[in-house]
């Protein structure tokens, strides 16, 4: 996702802001493309897999209609394999693609089922999803892609602890999360992540050529600049550097 097109501190509507709760074991991260995680809850990712809690990643997409003049067939495995070294950066090693068209994907009824069969297989507490809003900020469209995941992760979440809305997973026992954890411009709950700006850097680092097609700024400088914009102080939260949330509760 181009940085132009991501939010900055500026663009967060501020609220009364509460730490995350951290009280859980698992966690499950639901984004379209390689690189959605390392433009934002990187750091908040390294905090807790240095708490010693379970992270681990769900990618819709290879992200391989995502460099120009690199064909499908041959940017779909680099980004895979750029996406595997980011988590391994932030200490996640489980790493999974499901494989929908880059750029295509929909809100569908598939899509509900499958992301619900990722969260009964990985049985999360907590479940991260990227920002499904239709903007980014007034006059900046979000991707067709992170309003499809993000939406239907978010009515997954549901369909995973409900044994009947998907039967053809009556080989899954249902699972019930407890929080969804968005990425939204709208800031509810905050992670301190002041420890675990390096390793944010570090992480999307990884996406080196993803970002070098991107912007003919050096690779270093972007990634700087996309860290301090995703890591910025949240006004009302206690850090020097956080990254915000805004929390749906579920199951108690």
């Amino acid at each position: 996702m181009p940085a132009s097109a991501r939010p900055s501190s500026y663009w967060v509507e501020y609220r009364s802001v509460e730490q995350i709760p951290e009280d859980w074991e698992r966690a499950l991260v639901i984004v379209a493309h390689p690189d959605d995680i390392e433009y934002g809850p990187a750091a908040a990712v390294a905090r807790w897999t240095g708490q010693g809690k379970d992270v681990r990643y769900v990618l819709v997409t290879s992200g391989e209609a995502g460099i120009a003049g690199l064909p499908p067939a041959e940017s779909g495995p680099l980004r895979e394999a750029e996406e595997i070294a980011s988590a391994k950066a932030v200490g996640v090693d489980k790493v999974e693609f499901l494989g929908y068209p880059d750029g295509r994907v929909q809100e569908s009824l598939e899509l509900r089922r499958d992301l619900a069969r990722a969260i009964r297989r990985h049985r999360p507490e907590l479940v991260v999803l990227a920002n499904f809003g239709d903007t980014w900020r007034q006059g900046y469209a979000n991707s067709a892609d992170h309003r499809a995941v993000g939406r239907a992760g978010l009515d997954a979440i549901s369909d995973a602890g409900n044994e009947w809305i998907f039967p053809e997973l009556a080989d899954l026992a249902p699972w019930s999360v407890r929080w969804a954890a968005v990425a939204s411009p709208t800031v509810t709950h905050a992670v301190d992540v002041t420890e675990t700006v390096g390793k944010a850097i570090e992480s999307l680092s990884e996406h080196r050529r993803y970002l070098e097609v991107l912007s003919p700024e050096p690779v270093a400088d972007q990634v700087r600049a996309i860290v301090d914009r995703s890591t910025a102080p949240i006004d009302g939260f206690p850090a020097e550097r956080a990254v915000g949330f805004e929390l749906y509760y579920f199951a108690g």
